[in-house]
């Protein structure tokens, strides 16, 4: 009886499961759940300290900016702790300084316009001269490409006021273009391009130019030019083949390029102040003029908040144009 007791003792003492050692009946999804849960965890707690940094540097002013937006402006500069929605009101309505009337804000609405219509204008003349561009870079042999590039992103390292600055000697009364016409005889008076919707277009063409190059030739490095060989043999025009090939191939570089011009073409602060002389404004300098001169602190958060609208509306529509190409391509 002592022998079976003691037997059965250590039977049960060896199957006493041990809590160091993983159970067998656990299933393996279960473990690489687990895992994958703890690997989940430890990317976040790393990323805790950008994310901070984040909240802290980008939407802690942002927020001042939408809290400055509903209240009291101050007459002598700031803002009065009091809420109030005239900042909103005066973004599309001007009330009459005489009778009281309200009527449309005709200033900031031609402004908020001008600021539209050249953004958009800006980026159409940098796909018209970046598409070219891209193509030529994606078609050179791979050695020579990296040079192109270089030469494309030459721009970047010189400082935006010198470039803009450099502009206005090209287009001003007594600069190169009209110099060089005058002395051909091909005009006699100066052209008056200087201060104008125009200079302000030519300028932020030259300056964000690049910025549409460098996503369209990424797209383009990628695109098989055998299928536009293909469509050469079967008898498809030039424009055929880029309108039905190309085009479709690198949609997504010309979306992406888009909106890297139209953004920050539509808060431009410094083109626009130097080449349009303080005549032409645009957003980012009515912006500007509220906060300075205007001491209309709560109008110019409230037109900072309806900008960056306007440009979350634009990175919404890019963002569901890529879901969308990717999945046609997928």
């Amino acid at each position: 009886m002592a022998a079976q007791e003691a037997t059965s003792t250590s039977q049960s003492g060896a199957s006493a499961p041990d809590p160091a050692t993983p159970d067998p009946a656990r299933s393996k999804h279960a473990y690489v759940e687990e895992a994958r849960r703890r690997e989940v965890r430890g990317k976040w707690l790393l990323a805790v300290p950008a994310l901070v940094l984040l909240l802290a540097a980008a939407s802690g002013p942002l927020l001042i900016v939408l809290v400055y937006s509903f209240l009291t402006p101050d007459p002598y500069g700031g803002v009065e702790w009091q809420f109030s929605l005239q900042g909103w009101f005066q973004v599309v309505f001007a009330r009459d300084i005489f009778d009281e009337t309200i009527g449309l804000a005709d200033a900031h609405l031609s402004i908020l316009w001008r600021s539209v219509q050249l953004s958009f204008l800006t980026t159409v003349l940098t796909l018209i001269f970046g598409f070219p561009t891209a193509y030529f870079i994606a078609t050179r042999p791979p050695q020579y490409r990296e040079l192109w590039l270089f030469l494309i992103t030459i721009p970047f390292w010189t400082n935006l006021l010198i470039r803009t600055f450099a502009i206005m000697e090209v287009i001003r009364n007594e600069g190169i273009i009209n110099t060089i016409l005058m002395t051909t005889g091909i005009i006699e008076q100066p052209i008056q391009m200087l201060f104008t919707d125009f200079a302000i277009l030519l300028g932020m063409a030259y300056v964000y130019l690049p910025l549409m190059v460098l996503p369209l030739y990424a797209s383009m490095e990628k695109l098989d030019f055998r299928l536009v060989e293909a469509a050469y043999d079967l008898y498809a025009t030039r424009f055929q083949a880029l309108r039905r090939v190309i085009v479709p191939a690198v949609k997504p570089g010309i979306v992406a390029g888009a909106i890297l011009v139209f953004i920050p073409s539509l808060g431009a602060y410094v083109t626009p102040r130097v080449l349009g002389g303080g005549k032409n404004l645009m957003l980012g300098n009515l912006i500007e003029l509220q906060f300075g001169q205007g001491r209309n602190w709560p109008l110019g958060a409230a037109l900072s908040i309806t900008l960056l609208a306007i440009v979350m509306v634009a990175l919404v529509t890019y963002v569901r144009n890529a879901a969308r190409s990717d999945a046609g391509h997928g």
